[in-house]
């Protein structure tokens, strides 16, 4: 028996190239009058939203954009880079969110390396953005996006958003994908080293990455999601289509401020947020008066660097389900969660954070994830302790880096994505990170984890972030230098006595020798960046 006879082959009633932009359309014709977009005073209808995104769609074709062109955007998260992950798509085009953060250098190289044939600008990055338009040789036509707060902030000399909205096309029927595996979204990783490399999403990968986290955080068309992630990182870990999926409600959030964060979790009633530990962190340590109250269930998603237990602790008493995530941007943001079991219930409080501090299992639409040894690709032993490299393939892994086909070689070797990220693999199939394989600390021949000595680190009361780099040492060939932030409640800064307190709580040998007080540097998704504290400690 054969299955290939002309009853059987594809129809356009049963095969579509899968996109996310698809959503969109089922949401406007489901929930037409339902409330998609909340920012501050604005609020727009499913309906809204979606005649807005083919007004964009349409305005973009009209200057010029079409199937396989680059459209970059850099904006605060705001309706403007929501509508931009559907009308960009829309088109065939590919669209480039940059990061906010970068200096003017890494946003000149983006629009050059990406070739953005136009970029959306948001008012409120001038200073960085106008040198950078400055410093191109030929730069892209501008459509600058106002901030209905900020009003006065001049524009960039291109058309205004709002107007370009206003006088385009709602009805435009826009072409779409063609292929599933055409290119979506280009997304830059942070470089430390040199210039950022360029992550490219597919249309297929990314409408199973949106759905896999809408089917990890129990997402629903009753969904209040606030956007506490930028959503230019990994397109907002696939969250931008993922909420609109399920019909839920997207809260922007134009700036990370804690007294901000829980008005709106108390006046919109939000249910769903994601962020790096900093976010959870700063949440905790915001002052009692900023603090509020709220009846309705909160789910907080973390990622990005592991979430020492005690804010974990303290997220709870704040009245928030946490749950742990894993990934990187090229796997389009988390592809474990750790996934709480009923039976953790029964742990004293110590032991059932540390489990929820573990990057878990992977997300419903990984093919398969291990955690192995990098030289051979061999799984290592469930035991917890053995180290290995986390390795992931399946639709949710990038194309890969655009215009490096060296480095997407070497990413994507034995039929497997290599992370760089350390960890050891437990006998209930959960995934405990140890360290990226740059931060992994070697002193006198034992390897030390960073991670490790962090999270004894955060328990230390008068402790408010905490970041541990190797120093260089003639004998020992590294020693562990600890950077520490404390609360602002404490006084004067004391040295020794966090070293003690680690010898109470770790082996000698993983033990900070030096301690140094002050804020830590970040990226703009709230990581620690240890490369410039690695930097500080040889210099010293």
């Amino acid at each position: 028996m054969t299955y290939t006879g002309p009853e059987l082959q594809k129809h356009p009633a049963n095969h579509m190239p899968l996109t996310p932009v698809s959503f969109l359309a089922r949401a406007a014709q489901f929930w037409t009058d339902k409330v998609a977009v909340i920012d501050n005073e604005r609020a727009f209808t499913y309906g809204k939203f979606y005649a807005r995104c083919r007004r964009l769609a349409h305005a973009l074709s009209e200057r010029g954009i079409g199937r396989g062109d680059t459209v970059a955007i850099l904006a605060a998260n705001s309706p403007a880079l929501l509508e931009a992950h559907y009308a960009v798509p829309m088109l065939g085009a590919v669209l480039n969110p940059i990061n906010i953060r970068l200096d003017t250098k890494a946003i000149a190289f983006c629009l050059q390396h990406g070739e953005a044939k136009l970029f959306l600008t948001d008012r409120g990055f001038g200073d960085a953005i106008t040198p950078a338009l400055d410093e191109m040789g030929n730069p892209p036509p501008v459509i600058d996006i106002a901030d209905p707060e900020q009003p006065d902030i001049p524009g960039f000399g291109g058309d205004e958003y709002e107007d370009v909205l206003r006088e385009a096309d709602s009805t435009f029927d826009p072409p779409g994908a063609e292929d599933e595996w055409d290119p979506i979204c280009l997304l830059y990783t942070s470089g430390t080293t040199g210039n950022p490399k360029g992550a490219v999403y597919s249309h297929r990968g990314a409408y199973l990455s949106a759905l896999s986290n809408a089917l990890t955080l129990k997402l629903d068309h009753e969904s209040i999601y606030l956007w506490t992630l930028p959503m230019f990182h990994c397109s907002g870990w696939t969250f931008t289509w993922g909420v609109t999926a399920v019909g839920g409600t997207h809260v922007c959030l134009r700036k990370v401020e804690p007294k901000r964060i829980f008005e709106l979790i108390e006046k919109q009633r939000v249910t769903h947020m994601c962020g790096a530990p900093i976010i959870l962190n700063m949440l905790v340590h915001a002052p009692q008066s900023e603090k509020r109250e709220f009846s309705q269930h909160a789910m907080v998603a973390t990622g990005g660097a592991a979430p020492p237990s005690a804010i974990i602790r303290e997220m709870e008493k704040l009245g928030f389900e946490v749950l742990h995530l894993y990934g990187t941007t090229e796997t389009y943001g988390p592809s474990t969660f750790c996934a709480p079991m009923r039976n953790w219930n029964e742990m004293d409080e110590q032991t059932r954070h540390n489990h929820m501090a573990r990057q878990g299992i992977s997300y419903p639409m990984i093919e398969d994830m291990i955690v192995a040894d990098p030289a051979t690709a061999e799984p290592v032993p469930r035991d917890g302790t053995t180290i290995g490299e986390i390795m992931v393939r399946g639709n949710s892994v990038m194309k890969g880096y655009l215009k490096n086909p060296s480095t997407t070689d070497d990413a994507l070797r034995d039929g497997w994505y290599r992370s760089g990220d350390l960890a050891v693999w437990h006998d209930d199939g959960y995934f405990e990170v140890k360290d990226r394989a740059k931060d992994i600390i070697i002193t006198g021949g034992e390897n030390v984890s960073s991670l490790e000595v962090e999270e004894v680190l955060y328990r230390h009361p008068d402790i408010m972030e905490a970041a541990v780099v190797a120093r260089p040492d003639e004998k020992w060939g590294e020693t562990i230098c600890a950077f520490v932030d404390l609360k602002p409640s404490v006084g004067e800064a004391n040295g020794d006595a966090i070293i003690a307190f680690c010898r109470d709580n770790l082996a000698g040998f993983k033990c900070p020798r030096d301690v140094i007080f002050g804020p830590l540097p970040k990226t703009s998704t709230g990581k620690i960046q240890k490369f410039r504290l690695r930097e500080m400690v040889r210099k010293n």
